[in-house]
């Protein structure tokens, strides 16, 4: 995660900017073992249904997951960049750790059909649950 100071020293509002440099351009070069490299080392950005309490750590927001109308089958979608979320998701993201992914994926794994990198581009990719797993702990 980036942090760039909006306005001048005395402003005290910061943007915080949501992006992995190295899942951008591991999905940008469709590169496998470079993207499990990204997502064992380093923040993937995550749509949120509700953004989590800032003053209870154990409060990490609410997940926003797709389901299918026709299948219920659930997909979970992942973003190297908050700007790859396309505008009828969730306005509200988080940035999550490798720690954060494996726990979630472990617990709720058997319920996701399909992950999605950056669904909508502009580098798509996308894995099982399982295939993510593996990743993350090798």
């Amino acid at each position: 995660m980036t942090q760039a100071r909006k306005g001048s020293r005395s402003d005290s509002k910061r943007l915080l900017v949501f992006r992995s440099e190295a899942l951008a351009t591991a999905l940008e070069r469709q590169d496998v073992a470079a993207v499990a490299l990204a997502l064992r080392h380093g923040n993937t950005i995550v749509p949120l249904l509700k953004a989590g309490d800032p003053d209870k750590s154990i409060d990490s927001g609410e997940v926003w997951m797709y389901r299918d109308p026709n299948t219920s089958e659930v997909a979970l979608l992942l973003f190297s960049d908050a700007a790859n979320k396309p505008a009828n998701l969730p306005p509200t993201v988080g940035l999550y750790s490798p720690d954060w992914l494996r726990a979630f994926l472990r617990r709720h794994g058997e319920d996701i059909t399909m992950v999605f990198l950056d669904i909508a581009g502009p580098y798509p990719m996308q894995a099982s649950p399982s295939e993510l797993l593996g990743a993350l702990d090798a």
